[in-house]
């Protein structure tokens, strides 16, 4: 019975993860209620090979100035045995690695590892919120699965990358209510609640779910998602319309339809992106209009070294002057800050760029 309402209780959180991940993630604990455990040998195993794993996570690795940072698992706000055991992310871990490599002059560029089902929603939007203002360019590739919350990370990243095998999406959040009244009925058992506070037990499993509990919760839901969309728009430097009415809309969406939509910016492998950012080199973030279109008013990329690499060029002062003349500021705005910085050449700060206004922290190119 104890197993079974810590059940109920992670039902009832909300979640930024799909929704099959989240049953694996329960049957578990379906285990455990049935009796099931790991004995002392199983579990020291256990916890000892994700420790390994989880050591190298916490520091990253580098590759001469690139440090590569796995987001893997499923996503929980911090440390505890569940995140040791399962090889899970804790966003407390993740997000003190990223502040440490972000003051760290040895490193230039950043890559986030992704391969997660999402999570918890909590300390999410902080996360997320870090990535955009951390001052090295920061690479998020999906290798293979960036799905719920952690695409809502992923999405801040300078640029986003899917592997030719991946997917990213599952926009949205959920949670759930279980009501216990008819089990405890068959058992001939009646739970009494006393409490003060007019709410203090609304959305109880021992009755069934009424009318202002419901829309109770999902008010909550919808907060979470305004937050999980506005990211994502924020980060992609589209309209929250356009997150909400595609970019599957809760589905997951394979690399190169991802792509068309304006998901992400190019296909690639982790070792490609490693082997880009470790020589210095960048490639242009995919240019997208409102629907997933080329971007008309886009200037075309600089010319590619042989290998299929670009370059970025500094633009002379002249021409970041006729760049601004051409394209309006709410295109600006919708290109988003990584891209703006492209069209206006390196040198551009946010007193030249109209679309950087808001406060964004301009990265410096190393």
């Amino acid at each position: 019975m104890k197993y079974d309402r810590i059940i109920a209780y992670a039902l009832s959180t909300p979640w930024a993860i799909r929704p099959e991940a989240l049953g694996a993630i329960l049957d578990v604990l379906q285990i455990r209620a049935a009796g099931g455990r790991y004995t002392d040998e199983e579990l020291v195993e256990r916890l000892e090979a994700a420790r390994a794993q989880n050591g190298e996570r916490a520091g990253g690795r580098t590759r001469g100035s690139v440090a590569v940072v796995p987001l893997y698992g499923p996503i929980f706000p911090k440390a505890n045995l569940f995140t040791e055991v399962s090889g899970a992310t804790s966003l407390s871990t993740f997000a003190a690695t990223l502040r440490r490599l972000d003051a760290d002059p040895q490193i230039a560029h950043i890559v986030l590892d992704v391969d997660s089902p999402g999570g918890s929603v909590e300390l999410v939007p902080e996360t997320a919120d870090l990535i955009r203002r951390l001052k090295t360019p920061t690479t998020a590739v999906a290798n293979a699965e960036a799905a719920s919350a952690a695409y809502w990370i992923a999405s801040q990243a300078d640029e986003l990358v899917v592997t030719p095998s991946g997917s990213v999406g599952s926009i949205g959040v959920w949670t759930a209510h279980e009501d216990w009244s008819v089990h405890e009925a068959n058992r001939g058992v009646r739970t009494t609640l006393i409490s003060a506070g007019k709410y203090k037990v609304e959305g109880h499993p021992f009755a069934p779910l009424d009318d202002e509990a419901r829309a109770a919760i999902q008010a909550d839901v919808d907060a979470y998602y305004d937050m999980f969309v506005n990211a994502v728009a924020s980060g992609r430097g589209v309209s929250a319309q356009d997150v909400s009415g595609g970019f599957g809309e809760g589905r997951m969406v394979l690399a190169r339809d991802a792509v068309r939509q304006g998901m992400a910016d190019r296909v690639a492998t982790l070792e490609e992106v490693v082997a880009d950012a470790a020589r210095g080199t960048r490639r242009p973030r995919n240019l997208v209009g409102w629907r997933g279109e080329p971007d008309p008013e886009a200037t075309p990329p600089t010319e590619a070294a042989p290998t299929g690499e670009v370059r970025i060029e500094v633009n002379t002062p002249a021409a970041a002057e006729n760049t601004e003349a051409e394209i309006p500021a709410e295109r600006l705005r919708l290109l988003g800050r990584g891209k703006v910085r492209e069209l206006f050449g390196l040198r551009a700060d946010d007193s030249t760029v109209p679309a950087l206004a808001g406060g964004e922290t301009r990265k410096e190119e190393q």
